[in-house]
């Protein structure tokens, strides 16, 4: 005490300094600690046995505070070897959770091609799982496959229990939580497939179409079967119209445009946002107008439009053409007005995208039939309007537009 009062009285201001600065390491040290504590002990790891979670925990070390790739994929190894070796069952939230968590890991260290043979092995690992319960179920063995019975009814007489007990999951509950992961893994399996690094386009649609058949097969089931004891909800119109939406992208890409535009107005049905209803309506412009001539029959759309075509067998080329671009022009000017509508908290940058793309798609329609003068226009309002809210890819395709309509003029 005496040395700090000699120590005051001979450098006063250096000393309150060097107090202060000392208790400030000391409070961001047991900062650190406590977020140190409350992220490596937080129920993400507790829930696992202490062996496994103490090689997750020093996976995620390594994979986030002190990235040494080596070991993080050795202790990710381990934990999973850990889950063998403890008898975990291979389908738990908890053990697929981990395989998830080291295909995020290494797309991020840019390995997509190890994180996509995770996904796929997990992948077909639950295929296996479904198809396995679905025969079981079939030839009357799922008692033995497991436990199916949902836990029996309380005694009312009984005194209640302090917590609730989280109902057993029975196997039809076990399916739709697999085969629920499986067409996530599968979409995802699509995303990264179709990666500038990876560029797997036929993968990448395989994958999706397996996606939205077994998602769309399952709603059927459930309609024409009704929903099985603990069997639980099946997934929401949101995520079912992603995928369908990603579908119809993935058909985009082939140029296959008559099959894009059923699966885009699939998802617009399910659509609850009025931002991305917009974006999906332009999606559905772009199809129409690039919509190819096919054999009477052969394209979905058709036989929805018979008030345009009048009869499909007298239509000629260029008034299916001509119908198609009507359809274009229409669902764009509907993008428009639904992407112009949201005012306050329910509009989004979603919206204001889709109001330059629908721009840009009326700029090609009216540059297709022959008005030069409002297509010009149309895109100028569609650069102008992507400039200002920051949306490059919206100035790059109107600049393009105009560019290809001025080149062709000339």
């Amino acid at each position: 005490m005496a040395t700090l009062r000699r120590l005051y009285r001979e450098n006063p201001i250096e000393l309150v300094l060097a107090l202060g600065v000392l208790a400030c390491v000391t409070v961001a040290v047991g900062y650190a600690g406590s977020l140190y504590f409350t992220y490596f002990f937080s129920p993400q790891f507790t829930r696992y046995p202490e062996p496994i979670a103490k090689a997750l925990r020093k996976a995620l070390y390594y994979s986030n505070y002190n990235p040494d790739p080596k070991r993080a994929l050795k202790y990710y190894r381990q934990a999973l070897e850990l889950c063998d070796e403890l008898q975990l069952d291979h389908f738990s939230d908890e053990v697929m959770g981990i395989k998830i968590q080291l295909a995020a890991w290494l797309e991020k260290v840019e390995s997509y091609e190890g994180a996509a043979k995770v996904l796929d092995v997990l992948l077909e690992d639950c295929k296996r799982w479904v198809e396995a319960m679905e025969a079981a179920a079939k030839d009357g063995s799922l008692a033995k496959f497991m436990p199916l019975s949902l836990p029996a009814e309380p005694d009312a007489s009984a005194p209640a229990p302090a917590e609730a007990a989280e109902a057993p999951e029975t196997a039809w509950g076990k399916r739709t939580r697999i085969l629920g992961k499986a067409v996530g893994i599968s979409v995802k399996l699509a995303s990264l497939y179709s990666d500038e690094h990876m560029i797997q386009h036929d993968l990448a649609h395989e994958r999706l179409v397996w996606a939205v058949e077994t998602l769309l097969a399952e709603l059927q089931r459930r309609t024409a079967e009704g929903v099985k004891p603990g069997e639980g909800s099946w997934m929401t119109p949101e995520e079912i119209g992603g995928a369908l939406e990603s579908l119809g992208h993935s058909y985009e890409l082939k140029s296959q445009f008559h099959l894009a535009l059923p699966l885009f107005f699939q998802a617009l049905r399910m659509s609850e946002n009025q931002c991305h209803s917009a974006v999906l309506m332009n999606n559905i412009a772009a199809c129409f107008a690039q919509h190819p001539i096919l054999p009477v029959g052969e394209a979905p759309i058709d036989a929805q439009m018979t008030e345009a075509l009048g009869s499909q067998e007298k239509a000629k080329p260029a008034d299916r053409r001509a119908a198609y671009l009507q359809s274009a022009e229409r669902w764009a000017k509907n993008a428009k007005q639904h992407a112009s509508e949201p005012k306050g908290d329910q509009r989004s940058p979603e919206c204001d995208e889709a109001c330059a793309v629908s721009l840009c798609n009326l700029a090609h329609m009216a540059n297709l039939s022959g008005n030069t003068s409002d297509a010009r226009r149309q895109f100028e309002q569609a650069i102008d309007l992507s400039k200002k809210i920051g949306f490059a890819q919206g100035v790059s395709q109107a600049e393009d537009g105009l560019r290809a309509m001025v080149k062709s003029s000339s």
